[in-house]
């Protein structure tokens, strides 16, 4: 497995993040090709990378509401 560094990663919550100390995950920008995700609560835990191709794909089907079952 890759690993990356993210010392240098620009995290960032989500849109919808309420900024009260919720359950929030951060992805972290310009990582190429990438999309690292860790947990706002733990940014020292682990951060799971989804391809970047695969995390478009994933943030479109939450904007088409396509994920309730």
């Amino acid at each position: 497995m890759r690993e990356y560094d993210l010392t240098n990663a620009r995290w960032r919550k989500s849109c919808y993040s309420n900024g009260e100390g919720g359950d929030c995950l951060e992805v972290a920008d310009g990582v190429p090709g990438v999309v690292p995700v860790r947990d706002s609560k733990v940014p020292d835990g682990a951060v799971p990378v989804v391809r970047a191709g695969a995390w478009a794909a994933f943030m479109g089907a939450v904007g088409a509401d396509r994920l309730r079952g």
